[in-house]
């Protein structure tokens, strides 16, 4: 689900203000102006046309089997496509065939507890702490010899991308990034925030007891269904559409990681002691320098920060794209060629 600090946050940390002071809003127009322009347009993309992938690829990769599905020319540029909860790689099913025929070598991974991905070692914690997710694309991309590529995500993918970019920027060439600037920490987890935004969090708060974790377990497939109709209100997805991206949470660790990523945030499950000191950076809520293109929907249902609460989280080339439509929180998957082209136009600009 949506991975931000809500803007209610944000001004409490003073890392951006409730109702943006002038300065900020003329940042975020002086942002805008460095927009990208297309240099390659896409043909018309329709949303669900693709409905699989080729058999997807297993690799040893840190401390996971990665699978992952892989298109386009092997000695394309590289583009790596990350998912979030409650869903998985089908989000781009649409968006990976329209790169790859733009001579992209597309790479989608199903993260840590989804999919075919599984751990090496059942002694490794089964966690769900963000910067841990973000090792793992990291390791991904040693294991294929990949030294940079351009990230795109939404969701924890989004986040994850974040992350990269700010811990390894020598890795993260160029980012699309749904709903903007995500990186967090357990501090800013402790913070309340007032009723209305709480309420948006309610399935944080399940997954605090132990009736959430059991309740997860025995209704994951309903429990994210219901999350996909509240994020995105107004996309009409088939059940063959949600049937596909729900096996994936089958996975044999799903439920441990996605619990523990939820009580992490809250600062209720502890991390790994080896991440301590880049999640003390994260802490600083570190500016963002690689090339960036946020995006949003205008039907987005789940809680997510105004842009000009981030704008000035990115100081490298930045645009701000609003989808209209009635898109909603998984906007790969439900505009997939507005996603595609961010990614085109922020890659090679």
């Amino acid at each position: 689900m949506s991975e931000i600090i809500n803007h209610h946050r944000r001004r409490l940390l003073g890392v951006a203000a409730a109702g943006i002071a002038a300065a900020t809003v003329g940042s975020f127009a002086a942002a805008q102006a460095q927009g990208f322009k297309a240099k390659t347009t896409l043909p018309a993309v329709k949303a669900g046309t693709t409905t699989g992938f080729a058999p997807l690829k297993q690799v040893d990769a840190g401390l996971l089997n990665v699978g992952y599905a892989e298109t386009g020319p092997a000695d394309g540029p590289v583009v790596i496509l990350l998912h979030g909860w409650p869903y998985d790689i089908y989000s781009y099913a649409d968006v990976a065939p329209a790169l790859a025929s733009a001579g992209y070598r597309v790479i989608i991974p199903y993260l840590r507890g989804y999919g075919s991905t599984r751990f090496l070692s059942p002694a490794t914690m089964r966690s769900g702490q963000p910067v841990a997710v973000a090792a793992d694309i990291v390791a991904l991309m040693d294991a294929l010899k990949i030294q940079t590529a351009t990230l795109a995500g939404y969701d924890w993918g989004a986040r994850t991308a974040n992350i990269i970019a700010a811990l390894w920027p020598e890795r993260c060439k160029a980012m699309v990034s749904v709903s903007g600037y995500l990186i967090g920490s357990q501090e800013a987890g402790r913070m309340p925030l007032p009723p209305k935004a709480e309420l948006q969090w309610w399935y944080q708060f399940y997954f605090a007891t132990e009736r959430g974790r059991e309740g997860y377990a025995k209704y994951r497939h309903d429990f994210a269904k219901l999350i996909w109709q509240i994020a995105s209100p107004r996309w009409k997805f088939d059940d063959a559409t949600f049937d596909r991206s729900a096996a994936a949470f089958d996975n044999p660790d799903h439920v441990d990681v996605v619990v523990h990523n939820y009580r992490w945030r809250l600062a209720l499950a502890e991390g790994e002691a080896k991440y301590d000191e880049l999640e003390k950076k994260l802490a600083t809520f570190p500016v963002i320098a690689v090339p960036t293109i946020t995006m949003e929907g205008d039907a987005n249902g789940a809680p997510h920060p105004e842009p000009e609460a981030y704008a000035k989280k990115f100081s490298g080339r930045y645009e701000h794209r609003l989808i209209k439509g009635g898109i909603g929180h998984n906007l790969p998957q439900e505009a997939p060629q507005t996603f595609a082209q961010a990614v085109l136009d922020v890659a090679a600009g």
